[in-house]
């Protein structure tokens, strides 16, 4: 699962990251596997003008694979950090390019909901309160948001129902 909860003594932590489907090692395979099969035809090319001709073609596919999965990596340095402890709800997302976001309220007023059709996302899960409805998990697949949510709503019924407890 792209979430893990950290349970502390007098508050607990979930943090949220997208998955990651091609790890390093496998870009740098992804990368070396396609440049060879691209070079196969080029073989019988050697020493003609064609070869000059196709060359550039060939470096631009590459490259531009290179390009868009270095991308996607960028694209995926999203961290959704949810704190809660018997005071307040605590959600800060990092993101990729630009600020972050932070979102606080008080965790007996907070509403979860889980819209499982119509949202942007399947089992959409959003965090209410203090006058703001927040997203959370948008990245994850619906069988993880609904993971999510069940363990959240475990966690905020603990925290309600029981202060000063951890």
């Amino acid at each position: 699962m792209p979430f893990v909860t950290n349970r502390q003594n007098n508050h607990t932590q979930i943090t949220a990251w997208p998955h990651s489907s091609l790890p390093k090692r496998g870009f740098a395979l992804f990368i070396g596997v396609t440049w060879a099969m691209l070079m196969i035809p080029m073989l019988a090319l050697l020493g003609t003008v064609a070869l000059w001709g196709l060359l550039p073609f060939l470096l631009l596919s590459l490259g531009s694979a290179w390009y868009f999965l270095q991308r996607s990596y960028k694209d995926r340095q999203i961290l959704e950090i949810l704190t809660l402890d018997h005071a307040q709800a605590h959600l800060t997302r990092q993101n990729p390019r630009g600020g972050d976001q932070s979102w606080r309220a008080n965790v007996h007023w907070v509403v979860l909901s889980i819209l499982p059709k119509g949202g942007p996302v399947d089992n959409y899960l959003t965090l209410t309160g203090n006058g703001r409805c927040v997203e959370f998990g948008a990245f994850l697949t619906p069988d993880e948001r609904i993971a999510l949510s069940q363990e959240l709503e475990t966690l905020l019924i603990q925290f309600k129902s029981a202060p000063g407890r951890g």
